[in-house]
């Protein structure tokens, strides 16, 4: 059973990743599925099982034979449909969070001046471009970005030594540090200084109170559980809030270099054998774990459940066998339905043995035993929660991070023209990369095509597009 399983099912589950985006696809056992009781529905010839001696001459033992499963190819036409229908629909659901996080950090800079002014910058970027020339400048910007990628790389190693030695405690802790930090220090800067801006008074109690909540509640649904439009909704606002301090506190020209250089670092970390998040995949994928929810943004729910009895993949290997056991026996019984001999749907479903007692040889007596089915354990829950996570497509939210920053930081400027193609282009490029990986079939950047073509459009619209209808409107030339 299990030689037929792992010749036939093709999982593939891989996880968009910080830098680097996937798509998961449905089991193959659906389209199996369908396919076998088709062939199972046109067999005109009925297999009831034979009539088998037993050792002790007064008992025998009537064996159901399953019918063999079909080839895969057979199954072909409805894999490809189901797949074209699963990456439609979720790359919608890509599109909508992203463009939310764009949306804050645009509406951000435009409301609020804060994040754009530029008086305090990070210690990782210790050139700040004072200079008047411009040769000063890019070696400035090119310096920093270089510096921010070595901690940048530094971090994500850091991560993967501690992943692969299962220092799980450790990373846990990293990453709520993180989290309180973002929760509770940056989004009470952020809720300050949008209260000034907006003029809006509120005395420092119900601030706290606020504040306490919100956080709180961040905490629980991104690391432990909670509804999932709320644990998106965290983790938009986080990349939100992570995008608006590196506009705030990266130098002016050191930001276009960091989005070019970051996309590159995305390229050598995702595609090269040693690279860093393609090895944090594929250990995620070996040892069957989920990736930390901190660190994914998830089109489904993704919960970090342990099994407290039996292993999640012995689970879920039981869990299907029982479906193919079933499926076979009721594809070998015919058509049935309720109306075939008066065997109703559940009886032709449960799993049964025929034993057939001979007291003497004329005469046989036949019984039907059917057990009740085992009541659902512990350990199926996580493997029926990891089966809907697996269905789900997942960015990273370094992803979301740069993508906003390209935007707001074209936004910073008053130019919606400009704001506008950068946006486009990122969607663009996003569709590219899920373009790609339909056809390539594994792990993809998803950085660099969108970073590529919303650096072209911004230069491009900045430098020829304005200007040009600048000059059209002086002239009051209308195309």
């Amino acid at each position: 059973m299990s030689d037929i399983e792992s010749e036939t099912e093709a999982t593939e589950h891989t996880a968009l990743m910080d830098g680097h985006i996937a798509e998961a696809r449905p089991d193959r056992e659906i389209a199996e599925r369908i396919a076998r009781k088709r062939k199972s529905k046109s067999e005109s010839q009925r297999t009831y099982g034979s009539v088998d001696q037993a050792e002790s001459g007064s008992s025998g033992a009537a064996s159901h034979q399953p019918p063999n499963p079909p080839n895969v190819p057979a199954a072909e036409p409805q894999i490809e449909e189901l797949e074209l229908k699963y990456g439609a629909r979720h790359v919608i659901k890509l599109f909508v969070p992203v463009t939310l996080c764009m949306l804050v950090v645009v509406a951000t800079i435009s409301s609020i001046n804060f994040y754009s002014v530029k008086d305090v910058y990070l210690a990782y970027t210790p050139f700040h471009e004072e200079s008047p020339y411009a040769v000063t400048k890019v070696w400035n910007a090119l310096a920093n970005s270089m510096i921010l990628l070595s901690v940048i790389a530094l971090m994500t190693v850091l991560l993967i030594v501690l992943y692969k030695k299962r220092c799980y405690k450790i990373i846990h802790g990293w990453l709520i540090l993180s989290s309180l930090m973002l929760l509770f220090l940056f989004s009470y800067l952020y809720i300050e200084e949008a209260l000034r801006a907006y003029n809006v008074p509120m005395d420092y109690i119900t601030l706290v109170f606020v504040m306490w909540n919100f956080g709180v509640m961040g905490m629980i649904v991104i690391h432990w559980k909670g509804p999932l439009r709320l644990q998106q909704a965290y983790l938009i606002f986080i990349a939100a809030l992570m995008a608006l301090v590196f506009i705030k506190y990266l130098p002016e020209w050191t930001t276009w270099a960091v989005l070019a250089v970051i996309s590159i670092w995305d390229l050598v970390a995702v595609l090269t054998p040693k690279g860093p998040l393609r090895i944090l995949v594929e250990t995620a994928q070996e040892r069957n774990e989920p990736i930390f929810p901190a660190l994914i943004y998830s089109s489904t729910v993704m919960y970090c459940l342990a099994a407290t009895s039996v292993p999640e993949g012995s689970a879920r290997a039981e869990s299907r066998e029982g479906e193919q056991r079933r499926e076979n026996q009721s594809g070998a019984a015919g058509d049935g339905g309720d109306d075939e001999g008066g065997f109703s749907a559940g009886w032709s479903a449960a799993p049964r043995r025929l034993r057939v007692d001979s007291a003497q040889p004329p005469h046989y007596t036949t019984r039907v035993d059917r057990p009740p089915p085992p009541p659902p354990t512990h350990a199926q829950h996580p493997a029926h929660a990891e089966a809907d996570e697996e269905k789900g497509v997942k960015l990273g939210l370094g992803d979301f991070i740069f993508y906003s920053v390209l935007v707001g930081k074209a936004s910073s400027y008053g130019d919606w023209n400009t704001t506008l193609a950068c946006f486009v282009a990122i969607l663009i490029g996003l569709c590219l990369t899920l373009l790609l990986l339909a056809i390539l079939k594994k792990a993809l950047p998803a950085l660099p095509i969108s970073i590529t073509f919303g650096l072209i459009f911004y230069f491009a619209t900045r430098c020829v597009v304005k200007p040009f209808a600048d000059a059209l409107a002086a002239e009051q030339v209308f195309i």
